[in-house]
C-alpha cells in the first residue's frame, strides 16, 4: 500500500544587477558586452530547467519511505474508468522490455519519475527490466510463483526469506518458484547497492528490478509491472501470489488451497469489502472526490499477500488503460478487477489470512496460510521450530 507525501516548494531567485561601468563604454562595447551576458543568461537557465527532474527525484526518495512492505488501509477503492492521459502509454506487450547483460551493468539510475500528483502514480509507462531472471519459470514450470516485494537496500529480508518459507520448492508434487521484485535505488549510495543486487543476483537468480524509483508511493507501478513480468516470463504457471517481505507463509497449506481452486478468473486473500473512502485530508489514504466520487470501495483483496490466477495478469494490465492509477496499489488493483466485472473470491476460511501479527505456535501457524510478523521477531527461529517433526497440535 501507499503514503501520501507533501510536495516540496522550491524557490529559484534570479538576482541580475546591471554594470555600471557600461555606461562608459562605447555602443558597440555595451552592445557586445550585452550580447555575452545574453547568452550566459540562457545556458544557465536551460541547465535549471534541466536540473529540475533531477531535484525532484531527489526529494522524491529523500521523503519517502524505501521499505515497500504494503501497509493495510482502513478503507477500500473507487474506481474511475477514464482513459490516462500519460503520452508514455504503450502496448502490454512491449511496455516492460529487457535489458542486455552489458546494460544490466551499465543501468544506475531509474527512469525520471514525473509525477500525475499526490494521489495518482505514471503508469502506464515503458519500464525496463535492469535485472531479469526470464529463463526460470521455462526451466522450472512452476504451479505457484511467490513474489516477495522488497526494497533494494533490503538484503536481510530477502536472505531470511530465502531460508525460511522461500526455500520449499517442492510442496505435493508442485513446484514453487521465488522471486523477488524491486525497484531502483537512488541517492549517494545508489551505484554500490547496484552492484550488490547484480552479485546477489548471480548468487541467488531470484532477483528482478524494474528502473522505477522504489519507495512507498510507487507500490502501484511496482505491482504492475510484476503482473507484466509474469505475463511476459512465467505465464504457463497456474498461479502467482503477491506477498510482503515481512510475512510468515505456510506454503503447503497455500499449495493445497490452490490444488482446489479455479483455474482462471481467481483473485483471493484478505478481501475487503464494503470500505469507505476517506475524506479527510489528515488521514494517510485521504482520496479527493475529483478521483474517487464514490464513497464505498469496490471490494478487493489487501496488498499484504493475495494470489491470482496467471490468466488475470494479461487482463489486469489490458484493464489498467482504463482506470487511473492511483497510489494505493490493492485498492487499484481492486478497481480493474471492477473494470473487468471480476469480484475477488473470499477464503473458504478468514482465519487462513491475518493482517494483525498472529502470536506463534507450532498450532496456530500450522492451520493458517499467510500472517504479519513483528519486526521483532526470530523468523528463522520460528521456521525451525515449526519445521521440526512431531505433531503441531
Amino acid at each position: 500500500m501507499t503514503a501520501v507525501h507533501r510536495r516540496q516548494k522550491m524557490r529559484n531567485t534570479d538576482q541580475h544587477a546591471e554594470d555600471k561601468n557600461c555606461l562608459t563604454l562605447s555602443r558597440s562595447q555595451c552592445c557586445f558586452f550585452f550580447l555575452v551576458l545574453g547568452v550566459v543568461l540562457l545556458y544557465c537557465s536551460t541547465n535549471i530547467r534541466n536540473m529540475v527532474p533531477v531535484w525532484n527525484l531527489k526529494w522524491s526518495m529523500q521523503n519517502n519511505s524505501t521499505n515497500s512492505a504494503a501497509e493495510l488501509p482502513e478503507t477500500t477503492s473507487v474506481a474511475t474508468t477514464q482513459e490516462p492521459t500519460t503520452q508514455r502509454q504503450s502496448t502490454v506487450s512491449s511496455r516492460v522490455t529487457k535489458k542486455t547483460p552489458e546494460t544490466q551493468t551499465a543501468q544506475r539510475i531509474a527512469a525520471p519519475y514525473v509525477s500525475p500528483g499526490p494521489y495518482l502514480v505514471e503508469y502506464p509507462y515503458e519500464y525496463h527490466f535492469t535485472i531479469n531472471e526470464e529463463l526460470k519459470c521455462k526451466q522450472e514450470n512452476p504451479f505457484v510463483v511467490l513474489i516477495v516485494q522488497v526494497a533494494p537496500r533490503n538484503r536481510a529480508h530477502r536472505d531470511i526469506i530465502r531460508n525460511s518459507w522461500g526455500s520449499e520448492k517442492l510442496v505435493n508434487n508442485q513446484v514453487v518458484a521465488l522471486f523477488f521484485l524491486l525497484g531502483m535505488q537512488t541517492g549517494d549510495d545508489a551505484e554500490q547497492v547496484h552492484r550488490q543486487l547484480l552479485q546477489e543476483s548471480r548468487e541467488h537468480h531470484d532477483l528482478i528490478q524494474g528502473d522505477f524509483v522504489d519507495c512507498y508511493k510507487n507500490l502501484t507501478i511496482k505491482t504492475m509491472v510484476m503482473l507484466e513480468w509474469l505475463n511476459s516470463y512465467c505465464s504457463s504457471a497456474a498461479y502467482a501470489m503477491k506477498i510482503d517481505s515481512d510475512m510468515f507463509l505456510n506454503v503447503p497449506n497455500l499449495v493445497n488451497l490452490l490444488l482446489k481452486a479455479p483455474r482462471t478468473n481467481y483473485m483471493t486473500g484478505l478481501v475487503a469489502h464494503g470500505g469507505r473512502v476517506s475524506r479527510d485530508p489528515n488521514f494517510k489514504f485521504y482520496m479527493p472526490v475529483d478521483l474517487m466520487s464514490e464513497d464505498v470501495y469496490p471490494p478487493y483483496a489487501l496488498g499484504l499477500g493475495y494470489i491470482l490466477s496467471l490468466d488475470l495478469t494479461k487482463k489486469l494490465v489490458e484493464a489498467s488503460r482504463h482506470v487511473k492509477a492511483l497510489y494505493i496499489e490493492d485498492v487499484y488493483l481492486g478497481l480493474c478487477m471492477r473494470q473487468l466485472g471480476i469480484r475477488p473470491t473470499d477464503p473458504p476460511d478468514w482465519n487462513l489470512f491475518h493482517v494483525l501479527p498472529l502470536s506463534y505456535s507450532r498450532c496456530e501457524y500450522s492451520n493458517i496460510i499467510a500472517t504479519t510478523t513483528l519486526e521483532n521477531m526470530d523468523l528463522l527461529w520460528i521456521w525451525r521450530d515449526f519445521k521440526k517433526p512431531g505433531p503441531y497440535c
